[in-house]
């Protein structure tokens, strides 16, 4: 098969045939068809996360399975599937509770600790395929279906944490990144009012598009008295950070008001300091929010495949251009996600 080998980080990629993987016990093969190619992997590629080489990366797929393993029984051949990216157990307290992300027992995630989808075929664990939802037009939409499972389940999860009810006010922190984009989108469809703060003018627009009903540029660094100015002194209720900075996580703290809620995920994840005092007196939540869990990855397919929202996926290429792709990523001049045609 043809595959996208990371022979080294920090270095291009190898377009070069590789063997077909084989499905063992337990195990399945799928034929990709797209693989988002998001900031998450790009640190596996450029090497600010440690992954070991040689690695076939990429985990947001499109696919459909082609061969099982002994005592396969959640797959058939002809499923049209995404991949769970945690290699949980299936069986620890934590995953039976449908907590996957928290895991006693976790073995990596797909594209590091086991080749990806950057390749024509992949196998993983066969629980780690879930099939796709009827309505969801994957063959016609590849690259769309494939980033469901990052671009739209991780905010979609992120509503549940913040318990971000209609009518409430939400702050997104990195609104114009590829998360951040899809976070304002579902913030918006839980029927808040959103405003995304960045620090890139030429993305206000798309954020504005994707639900935004204002835009506070961050480059002047006063973004609490501009969310104060926006809610006429009260705060937002709920304040997102898809940066995770130090800066940009004190600025979400001290932009929330009365029993606001803050949550962190990914980025830089940095130590911040945060007033005892305010916590106390506003009954302030400070909270993080770790992937999804294989129930909330159904329920955001699912609201995809109803039309309720739709992916932004705004550079498609093939195998030949993955280089192009992430430099793009690098650069953060991807609007939305970019994505991988695979073949």
């Amino acid at each position: 098969m043809k595959a996208l080998v990371l022979e080294e980080q920090n270095t291009p990629f190898v377009l070069k045939e590789v063997p077909d993987p084989v499905a063992g016990p337990g195990e399945a093969v799928a034929r990709v068809l797209a693989c988002g190619a998001g900031l998450t992997i790009q640190h596996y590629k450029i090497g600010r996360a440690k992954i070991e080489t040689p690695r076939i990366i990429g985990h947001e797929i499109t696919a459909e399975i082609v061969e099982i393993g002994p005592g396969v029984s959640n797959v058939k051949i002809g499923d049209p599937v995404t991949a769970y990216y945690y290699l949980n157990c299936g069986h620890c307290p934590r995953c039976l509770a449908n907590q996957e992300p928290l895991c006693e027992n976790l073995k990596g995630n797909v594209g590091k600790e086991c080749d990806g989808g950057y390749a024509e075929f992949i196998k993983l664990p066969a629980q780690n395929f879930m099939v796709l939802p009827d309505g969801l037009d994957y063959k016609n939409h590849p690259a769309e279906v494939g980033v469901i499972s990052d671009a739209i389940a991780t905010p979609f999860k992120v509503n549940k944490r913040t318990r971000t009810k209609p009518g409430e006010t939400v702050a997104v922190f990195g609104a114009g990144g590829g998360l951040g984009i899809h976070q304002v989108m579902l913030s918006a469809w839980a029927g808040a009012r959103v405003i995304a703060v960045d620090t890139v003018s030429e993305k206000f627009e798309a954020c504005h598009q994707a639900g935004a009903s204002e835009v506070v540029d961050a480059s002047d660094g006063k973004v609490i008295e501009a969310l104060m100015d926006l809610t006429d002194g009260n705060g937002v209720d709920v304040a997102i950070d898809y940066v995770s900075a130090a800066v940009t996580l004190e600025q979400a703290v001290g932009g929330l008001g009365v029993r606001g809620r803050m949550v962190t995920l990914g980025g830089s994840g940095q130590t911040f300091e945060a007033d005892a005092m305010q916590m106390l007196v506003k009954e302030l939540d400070l909270l993080g929010s770790r992937y999804v869990s294989k129930s909330e990855m159904y329920q955001s397919l699912e609201l995809v495949a109803r039309g309720e929202v739709w992916p932004l996926v705004s550079d498609i290429r093939g195998m030949d251009e993955a280089e192009t792709i992430h430099a793009l990523v690098e650069q953060g001049a991807v609007t939305g996600r970019a994505a991988i045609l695979i073949g």
